[in-house]
């Protein structure tokens, strides 16, 4: 059975068995399994209306249990639209979130499909890797660092799926599992054990410019680490508390995506994009070919 064959028959008979999902309106099941097929064909999804938050919570556990009946473990979350500018293209002042899964991430210098999806995108990001469970509990960046013991180089390869993607609101995005589909990981930066080390990488994640740039060496995007949430590991901080709010907690091991240090921006064919991580000790450009 192929993917799509797949994802088609599970849609036909998946049932929601959260707690949100009782007293919550979201889309059918027929619907959100018409959307997993087009996510498995990389072909564009119809638009669906706006979203309130619990609409968007109860299709995305609709939609990941498709997901992951065919795509396998969870091997971490996603923090999205924890941008400002991200937020607005979006018409929403909240981030939301999805689940990562196995085979979603490729090492640095891979080569991927141009229309590697049905709406096909790239951006800059950071994964940071759990350390242990305590990490539920940080409120500050300073606690989320005492918590992780890797910070990774990240583009992000997101796939809005829908035929209009500007037309999806927040809880949209959320819904469609935040967009996640593939990314490239660089080399690992190990959390140092000592403290003041601790404060200068600290320091360092939030001042650092991220730099998108082509083959040329012309630069195509950039932000600042402060652009998301302030601090960048505020999205663990935020992702910590809305996850638990739906019964789930991060774990030694997990990976969590940020979010976007630059505009979404789509690939073409011919194009290798570099993110340079400018002032963060350690950090190795990553790279990604679209072919």
């Amino acid at each position: 059975m192929t993917m799509k064959q797949t994802l088609i028959a599970l849609g036909a008979g998946v049932t929601l068995a959260t707690g949100l999902g009782a007293q919550a309106e979201c889309l059918s099941d027929a619907a959100v399994g018409a959307m997993a097929s087009h996510y498995a064909a990389k072909t564009p999804a119809p638009n669906f209306p706006a979203l309130s938050d619990a609409d968007g919570a109860c299709t995305r556990a609709k939609f990941n249990a498709l997901l992951g009946a065919r795509l396998g473990k969870v091997v971490g979350y996603k923090a999205g639209l924890t941008n400002p500018a991200v937020q607005k293209r979006f018409n929403t002042d909240k981030p939301v979130w999805g689940k990562l899964y196995e085979g979603m991430l490729r090492p640095g210098g891979s080569t991927v499909p141009a229309a590697f999806g049905a709406r096909p995108l790239y951006e800059a990001d950071l994964l940071v890797r759990v350390k242990d469970a305590a990490i539920n509990h940080a409120r500050t960046p300073e606690e989320v660092l005492q918590h992780i013991d890797q910070v990774i180089p990240f583009i992000e390869l997101p796939d809005l799926v829908v035929q209009a993607p500007p037309q999806l609101n927040g809880a949209g995005v959320g819904a469609i599992n935040v967009g996640a589909r593939l990314g490239i990981a660089g080399q690992p930066i190990a959390v140092p054990a000592m403290r003041g080390e601790r404060y200068a990488l600290l320091d360092a994640l939030e001042r650092m410019t991220v730099q998108l740039t082509d083959h040329s060496g012309a630069l195509l995007a950039s932000g600042k680490g402060s652009d998301i949430l302030g601090h960048p590991l505020n999205a663990v901080v935020w992702l910590a508390q809305a996850l638990q709010q739906e019964e789930i907690t991060l774990q030694p091991g997990d990976l969590v995506s940020l979010g976007s240090f630059s505009p979404l921006l789509p690939p073409r064919a011919g194009l290798s994009v570099t993110a340079t991580y400018v002032g963060l000790p350690g950090a190795q450009p990553v790279q990604v070919h679209f072919q």
